[in-house]
């Protein structure tokens, strides 16, 4: 028999940590604030602390002093807490601060609580990581011991590249990162794309690189070669059309071993030939897993919601599928809930946060507005105030693009109409956008959405239309 007493081991060891007689370590943090430890239990829990006390000399009291300036107290307390204890008390904590212990953990060698705050970060904080996936992706591959993070975020930027290759620091990118994509059989990119995009982080690595190609020496090659040569395997060159061949890899051909070039272009002139280099099978193509309207909408989609959550927060770009940091909760549909003008005023009442969305009779025009106030149908007719509100007209068909109008006037931004005329007038942006019907059914008249020349807004269609439909949505903020 076996008896375990693990807790009153857990109370006796954080009481030791509290121990200020015997202490002989002393571990300084970002703020200057210093923690005191024993070194027998720190290097019996940590690797890293069993090296770095190894080579530390000892003051003139016999301390050992560690520095580290890039941790913060909050982080190394928990730390601690966990190298006597083995306890981690993670209520209320934020995504961020848990990914930032991750990362110390990692630090600090301590693989059981790294790898446990790994899976805990996928399980319950998988919105965050989407959200804030360019810090993610870019933290956890300058190490190699996040491979169930590594895996999570490749899932994604197979689906969406642009996450990656088309980001302003691309070319910063970790080479194990740039790898582990090209590995991938799903990257749902075309082979020459991939080849660019290779090439151009190859150059980046190296800044000597003459600019025009032409004047490109032997050795200018080989560098490139080495800088690639762990990815250069990895292309599947024998899927790649003969043009692009041509005009996009012949121009780099010293960087390929002699076989593969020569095995390349037999390749094209005799595709049934056999060929001494490997072919590597081509990538698949995924079935698209989204739905082509998002399933609470039956007029917008999911990049519509990424494009008008982009506008809210006055992103320069817009956010990618994968980090929409809205959820856009359907609370009204014409179709369903009814055209009266009275219930708009019914159902949004006292709501801050609305999107409306219309969708234009016998056109592809949708047309709609952002208030992030409150529509209040209880006023005796007011202008609203704020800097926050536009309207829009979305790409949609052959509309190739969407117009964003913010409001130029904040004193006129949004008008909640007199209860008197809710039976005619709904939501109001500055009576720039508007919706009006006398029968009372926005789908009746050829003029229910007004699109006035008031200067509140710029214009964002030709003129006065109808709806087949219209909706509105709650702006909800994604919780991490």
């Amino acid at each position: 028999m076996t008896l375990k007493f693990f807790d009153n081991l857990s109370r006796n060891f954080i009481e030791l940590r509290n121990d200020k007689d015997e202490y002989n370590v002393i571990i300084k943090v970002k703020n200057e604030k210093s923690f005191i430890a024993h070194s027998n239990v720190l290097k019996c829990r940590s690797p890293y602390f069993r090296k770095e006390l190894k080579n530390i000399t000892p003051n003139e009291n016999n301390i050992k002093i560690i520095t580290r300036p890039n941790i913060s107290d909050e982080i190394l307390d928990i730390i601690l807490k966990y190298i006597y204890g083995g306890i981690i008390d993670l209520k209320n904590v934020e995504a961020k601060f848990m990914f930032d212990l991750m990362i110390a953990a990692n630090e600090f060698e301590i693989e059981e609580l790294t790898k446990k705050l790994e899976n805990l970060l996928i399980e319950i904080k998988s919105s965050w990581l989407k959200s804030h996936f360019s810090l993610v992706y870019r933290s956890i591959f300058s190490e190699n011991n996040f491979k169930d993070l590594e895996k999570f975020c490749n899932d994604i930027v197979t689906k969406y590249p642009n996450l990656v290759f088309d980001t302003e620091d691309f070319n910063s990118l970790h080479e194990s990162a740039l790898v582990s994509l090209l590995e991938r059989d799903d990257l749902q990119l075309e082979e020459i794309v991939i080849w660019e995009y290779i090439i151009k982080w190859g150059i980046a690595q190296n800044f000597t690189l003459p600019v025009d190609l032409k004047e490109w020496t032997n050795e200018n090659f080989t560098t490139l070669k080495t800088t690639l040569q762990q990815c250069l395997p990895l292309i599947r060159y024998f899927h790649i059309s003969g043009i692009d061949v041509l005009k996009k890899i012949k121009p780099y051909k010293k960087i390929l071993d002699k076989q593969l070039w020569n095995d390349l272009k037999q390749h094209l002139m005799a595709p049934d030939e056999p060929v001494e280099s490997i072919i590597l099978s081509p990538r698949t193509i995924l079935v698209p897993e989204l739905p082509t309207r998002t399933a609470f909408s039956t007029i917008i989609t999911y990049e519509h919601v990424a494009e008008i959550s982009s506008w809210i927060d006055r992103k320069s770009s817009t956010y990618s599928l994968t980090s929409i940091p809205y959820e856009f909760q359907l609370i009204l549909r014409g179709s369903v809930n009814g055209f009266a003008p009275q219930t708009f005023w019914d159902t949004c009442h006292g709501l801050p946060r609305t999107v409306v969305i219309m969708k234009v009779k016998g056109t592809d025009e949708i047309l709609g507005g952002y208030n992030p106030l409150v529509w209040d149908a209880n006023t005796s007719g007011r202008w609203n105030k704020t800097d926050d509100s536009f309207i829009f007209s979305l790409k949609n068909g052959n509309i190739q693009n969407s117009i964003l109008s913010r409001v130029k006037f904040r004193d006129y931004a949004i008008y909640n109409n007199v209860k008197t005329n809710h039976k005619t007038y709904g939501l109001n942006f500055g009576s720039s956008l508007y919706m009006y019907s006398p029968s009372s059914n926005f789908t009746v008249e050829n003029y229910s959405v007004r699109n006035g020349n008031t200067g509140y807004y710029e214009r964002i269609t030709a003129g006065d239309c109808s709806i087949v439909d219209y909706e509105v949505f709650k702006v909800i903020k994604k919780t991490s």
